[in-house]
């Protein structure tokens, strides 16, 4: 089931209010999308899959033009969403890592929904929830180009559900920083953010993250949410690396969004590696498996049986297992 933008605030909330985080990943393929599903599926959990902007215009979806990219996305995860295996699947389409000078219009887009037809029938596909990478960006332009997302749901006549970031990428954010941020926005445009990504003292990429603070986590949840009257979420960029007891520190301090891609993407490579690796044989044409070997499927499925445990693994450990059932309740729709 692909969430839309009030469905995905009340997972939200009830992360918050049962102390557990949605795991977001970051896929770069149709395949990963599948994996994904699949993993949340045998755990029962709510999932948040993502794509930045390089995965947009890249081969597997955009091939270099990032809209057709987003509204392929969307369209396989909304087909994969809706089928009878993954149906029960909570699942949000989130924006993830969109700068440069295409930002406001590749947002604006995913607000206003992308246009895809089929035959004389038009189907408009939106993100469930948006986030821009505001690393290059000054505080004030972070506020006005939030403002103008809020600006544009309003006259599309739509809600938008948004998540800010603090754009940083290694150390801590100042509260003040927040206030700023996020009061002018909740100024603006109340109750549009539901999430918040502030610097926690980890850092994107794989290494070692000795700096992480779980006070900072909880420091931030209490201020974001006291600072807009509601329950207001921290999202964890940078969570490869991080260990089980940090990670676990970090859900229970108030994360409810934990952004998972570098590792995600190593387990994916190195799975493919393995797989060409240990199939040489069966990739010369004249062994008697050369097609099924040869064919996408092959490591796809290869791919799959090692990364779908990882991914449920993680869930387990972010405290999602089972909570798409209580999420399906809350919203009214029976399972």
């Amino acid at each position: 089931m692909l969430l839309d933008a009030l469905q995905a605030r009340e997972l939200f909330k009830l992360a918050l209010e049962r102390r557990f985080a949605v795991l977001a990943v970051n896929v770069d393929s149709p395949a990963a999308i599948t994996d994904c599903l699949e993993a949340a599926r045998r755990t029962q959990a709510p999932i948040i899959l993502e794509a930045s902007l390089w995965q947009l215009n890249g081969h597997s979806f955009g091939a270099g033009d990032a809209l057709t990219g987003m509204a392929r996305f969307i369209a396989q995860l909304a087909v994969l969403a809706a089928s009878k295996r993954y149906g029960n699947v909570p699942v949000v389409y989130h924006t993830d890592h969109i700068k440069g000078p295409q930002t406001l219009e590749i947002l604006s887009a995913a607000i206003r929904g992308l246009p895809v037809k089929f035959g004389e029938t038009e189907a408009r596909l939106r993100a469930s929830t948006l986030s821009l990478d505001s690393s290059e960006l000054s505080e004030a332009e972070n506020i006005a180009t939030i403002n103008q997302l809020c600006q544009v749901a309003a006259e599309t006549g739509v809600e938008v559900t948004l998540e800010m970031e603090a754009g940083v990428d290694e150390g801590l954010t100042p509260l003040e920083v927040a206030e700023r941020l996020l009061g002018s926005v909740e100024r603006e445009h109340p109750g549009k953010v539901y999430l918040w990504a502030p610097g926690v003292g980890t850092r994107h990429g794989l290494g070692e993250q000795s700096a992480f603070s779980a006070d900072a986590v909880a420091q931030h949840q209490a201020f974001a949410s006291e600072l807009t009257g509601r329950p207001i979420g921290i999202v964890l960029h940078g969570s490869s690396g991080l260990s089980q007891a940090s990670l676990q520190a970090a859900v229970q301090a108030g994360v409810c969004k934990v952004n998972w891609s570098s590792e995600s993407l190593l387990v994916r490579s190195r799975a493919a590696q393995e797989y060409y690796a240990t199939h040489a044989a069966e990739l010369e044409p004249a062994h008697p498996r050369w097609k099924a070997a040869a064919m996408d499927d092959g490591l796809q499925s290869y791919i799959a049986q090692r990364y779908v445990p990882v991914v449920m693994e993680r869930i387990r450990l972010l405290g999602g297992s089972g909570m798409a059932t209580l999420l399906l309740e809350r919203l009214g729709v029976s399972a």
